[in-house]
């Protein structure tokens, strides 16, 4: 069986370490490197509930997009079981059970969260957005679509709670996509001809930008536009490794509700 750190190698020749943004925090996060590996559950996030759902199926690792810590955004002071994060934490290593997360650099890499999007959209002649810092991707669609049409289309193509989106005034062909928080780009994707944007997390203003400049933006939630990713890591792992049983999380799933 293979141990922790020839799962960490096999994910870093997927998405690359130096592919990770400054300050990201990527790779073995918790567990010991020559441990062996009886089991992986790979899902977006580590929570105490996908933990569980980790050792009801024997595994002991859990394979994420987000950084189960990240010292240069929230600095680990302590491990008490009276804070979310330290009981998660306290979790995880008195059951065993490690963490390896790849985040900004499985964004970036070439199979990861952006191309795994860009296909799960149906994007034809996909390429990396010029101005998106290698995270973006821009693809066309198999015909011009309306509006109405394209979100009946995302909404099938992802399965988001719901959408939130700025109508650009035109019709859909050329796409931009970018999962998680990437509003950022807005501007790249409008001055490299997009008709649409899809994205998350934007804010009232970027709204209102995209809207100026003619370009449709569509805010589909942090969740579905990355955990696209997920059933790719679990092919890629199961090719590597085939003696080892590996699940996607049945448990984790979009944590934003939408009252209508």
């Amino acid at each position: 069986m293979p141990a922790l750190r020839d799962i960490e190698k096999a994910i870093y020749e997927l998405a690359p370490r130096e592919l990770a943004m400054e300050g990201d925090n990527v790779g073995l996060l918790i567990g010991r490197p020559d441990r062996e590996v009886t089991g992986i559950l790979v899902t977006l996030d580590v929570t105490e509930e996908a933990t569980e759902e980790a050792l009801r199926l024997g595994a002991n690792l859990i394979v994420a997009h987000h950084p189960v810590m990240n010292c240069h955004w929230s600095p680990v002071q302590t491990i008490r079981d009276d804070t979310p994060q330290g009981r998660l934490l306290l979790k995880l290593m008195e059951t065993g059970v490690a963490a390896i997360c790849m985040h900004t650099n499985l964004d970036r890499a070439e199979g990861g969260v952006n191309d795994a999007l860009a296909a799960r959209l149906g994007l034809e002649r996909v390429e990396k957005l010029p101005g998106g810092d290698g995270v973006l991707r821009v693809g066309e669609l198999p015909g011009e679509m309306a509006l109405p049409a394209f979100l009946q289309w995302v909404k099938a193509a992802i399965g988001p709670n719901g959408l939130r989106f700025a109508d650009g005034g035109k019709p859909v062909r050329r796409v931009a996509v970018g999962g998680g928080a990437c509003g950022g780009y807005l501007w790249a994707a409008a001055e490299n001809g997009c008709d649409a944007f899809v994205t998350s997390d934007l804010k009232y203003n970027q709204f209102l930008d995209a809207r100026s400049v003619g370009l449709t933006v569509i805010d589909a939630g942090h969740f579905p536009t990355e955990d696209v990713v997920c059933p790719v890591l679990v092919k890629y792992l199961t090719e590597k490794f085939p003696g080892v049983r590996i699940d996607k999380s049945a448990v984790h799933r979009e944590a934003v509700q939408y009252y209508v």
